[in-house]
């Protein structure tokens, strides 16, 4: 049986490797794209990669995760610090959610310090750049089979 794995990026990620390099670096998401998919095939998961502005996409996709029993890799951006939708839709998962940003958050000013979304996850990832995405997907894993799913 393969096991389903979603990586989800909330707004302004589309513009990653443009936006403010000094804090998230000049790679692209594509680029990030193309190293989950890499990632994901090693570890035998069939990944659903997509980004969003829209929190209400990032809500129904988070509601197909759930129908599909899938694992969940998630940078919510903005969407960290006060999206309770987003919030409510990570707490109906009852597979594996393990968070990620790009910077580590707890070093940022007071509006980018605390993640209303972390609470909902088994882990988080903050600080590793995009190279957090492949430990995101692999904490995932090792979360998914501790589970036992």
């Amino acid at each position: 049986m393969t096991r389903k794995l979603y990586v989800l990026n909330g707004p302004n990620l589309n513009m990653l490797g443009r936006r403010q390099p000094e804090l998230y670096g000049t790679t692209s998401l594509d680029d990030v794209r193309t190293n989950c998919v890499r990632v994901a095939d090693e570890l035998g998961f069939d990944l659903f990669f997509e980004q969003s502005n829209a929190e209400y996409q990032i809500v129904e996709w988070l509601h197909q995760a759930y129908r599909e029993k899938a694992a969940v890799v998630i940078n919510p951006a903005g969407l960290s610090f006060g999206s309770v939708p987003v919030l409510d839709a990570l707490l109906i998962l009852d597979t594996p959610v393990v968070e990620i940003h790009i910077t580590n958050i707890h070093g940022r000013d007071e509006a980018h310090r605390h993640s209303l979304t972390s609470t909902a996850a088994r882990a988080v990832i903050a600080g590793a750049g995009v190279f957090g995405y492949e430990l995101a997907i692999r904490a995932a894993d090792r979360l998914t089979a501790i589970d036992g799913a």
